[in-house]
């Protein structure tokens, strides 16, 4: 599914790097909402560009081309490909972030079950809807061990969440519960949709099965 290891910045931005809208580092942050809609374009761009070529394909031309837009655009943005990347698993980090969050407003506070379905069954949905997620969802092509792992930044996100809904402290026993649970349903949602675009029926259920079964076990 992905074309190398996933990894990000969880908010490290450096100085003189400002943040953008969707968390990620840009050479400069869109301050009227001509420059956001076109910085949305482009990502929008670049995702799906990652679907057509993966990453090794894409380029920083071939998302002005596709976005509409001068090449000097995406530059005024990004340094390089892999930055452009950066910020569009930062907005997928914070989309997810934001339907989960939703979901959980209309699940009974403590339904722990109910708390899991919601962070697995929106990532599932982005897996199958959303441009260029198959490719690279929450993390960026990087040699290993140059960033932070982005299932570490996904499953802190994802902790402070849960504890919230579930009215409990996102300590180390939540973190480290949810962190298992992340690397578990990822590593088995790859093989899921290794052979079919929409993801096997069978093992997503299976993975679902495990993912409740863990949780239960070591939070209730």
């Amino acid at each position: 599914m992905r074309d190398a290891p996933r990894t990000r910045d969880p908010g490290g931005h450096g100085p003189g790097r400002p943040a953008g809208p969707d968390g990620a580092a840009l050479r400069r942050a869109p301050v009227q909402r001509r420059s956001a809609e076109r910085l949305s374009r482009i990502l929008d761009a670049c995702a799906a560009l990652l679907d057509e070529v993966g990453y090794d394909g894409l380029t920083t031309r071939g998302v002005a081309a596709r976005a509409g837009v001068p090449i000097g655009s995406v530059y005024r943005f990004f340094g390089n490909k892999r930055a452009l990347v950066d910020a569009l698993a930062h907005r997928n980090l914070d989309a997810y972030a934001h339907r989960v969050a939703a979901r959980l407003a209309d699940t009974p506070r403590g339904d722990l079950r109910g708390a899991a379905d919601a962070a697995f069954d929106e990532y599932l949905l982005m897996k199958r809807t959303v441009p260029g997620f198959g490719r690279v969802d929450f993390g960026v092509p990087a040699a290993p061990g140059v960033l932070p792992d982005a299932n570490a930044t996904v499953a802190d996100r994802v902790a402070r969440l849960l504890a919230g809904h579930l009215g409990r402290p996102a300590d180390a026993r939540l973190r480290r519960a949810v962190l298992v649970s992340v690397e578990a349903v990822d590593a088995l949602l790859q093989l899921a949709f290794r052979d079919d675009p929409l993801g096997s029926p069978e093992l997503i259920a299976e993975t679902r099965v495990l993912l409740h079964a863990y949780l239960e076990r070591t939070l209730d």
